[in-house]
This record gives structure tokens, C-alpha cells and sequence, in this order.
């Protein structure tokens, strides 16, 4: 099997950005949707969320929700907004999904 490198422009929190109604309601924080909402507009799309070492995806929802737990919050928020939503936003990672997906429909003719 070959190796199929996926480089993540920014922090996979970013990702995340690509349902701030889901993201928020994750975190059980409702009230931050607006504000993610606006990050999120100040970018092409949320693999581009990330302008300077304090304005990384997870420091802004880190100051939007300051019990925001890195190891634990993204993995459940990302479970929560799902595979389908992230690819809708994130193009490029999107290509990388389809790129495996085409790899393995090759792998099992």
C-alpha cells in the first residue's frame, strides 16, 4: 500500500469551523455560535482559519469557550458535524478523502 500524505494547512480545529452551529452545540456553548460564525466569515474557508501564532483555530475557540480541551472537544465536535459537512467547506481535504477513496476502489478490483 502506498502512502498518502495529507498536509493540514493549519490546525485541524479549523475543520471544525465548517459547522459553528454544530461546533458550538458540541461544546454545549450555543451562545458562541455567532461568534464562531464571524471567524469563520473572515476566511475563504476553514482550512484557512489561522493568521499569527495567538489567532489559531484552537486559541480562538479556546477564547470563546476557555474550557475547551484539545485532546477531547475537537474529536467529539468533529464526530458531531461529520465526515460530509467537513468535505462540503474544506476542499482540500476534501481531495485528499477522494484520493483515498478512488485508492481503495482500485486496491479492490
Amino acid at each position: 500500500m502506498r502512502f498518502i500524505p495529507y498536509i493540514q494547512m493549519h490546525e485541524f480545529e479549523g475543520l471544525l469551523f465548517s459547522s459553528p452551529s454544530i461546533l458550538s452545540t458540541s461544546l454545549d456553548t450555543p451562545k458562541i455560535e455567532k461568534q464562531l460564525q464571524q471567524v469563520l466569515s473572515e476566511f475563504p474557508t476553514p482550512e484557512w482559519i489561522n493568521d499569527g501564532v495567538n489567532s489559531s483555530p484552537s486559541k480562538r475557540i479556546t477564547k470563546l469557550f476557555p474550557a475547551f480541551d484539545k485532546p477531547i472537544h475537537p474529536v467529539l465536535a468533529a464526530l458531531e458535524i461529520g465526515l460530509s459537512s467537513i468535505r462540503l467547506s474544506c476542499a482540500l481535504f476534501d481531495r485528499w478523502v477522494s484520493h483515498l477513496e478512488d485508492v481503495n476502489l482500485r486496491v479492490r478490483k
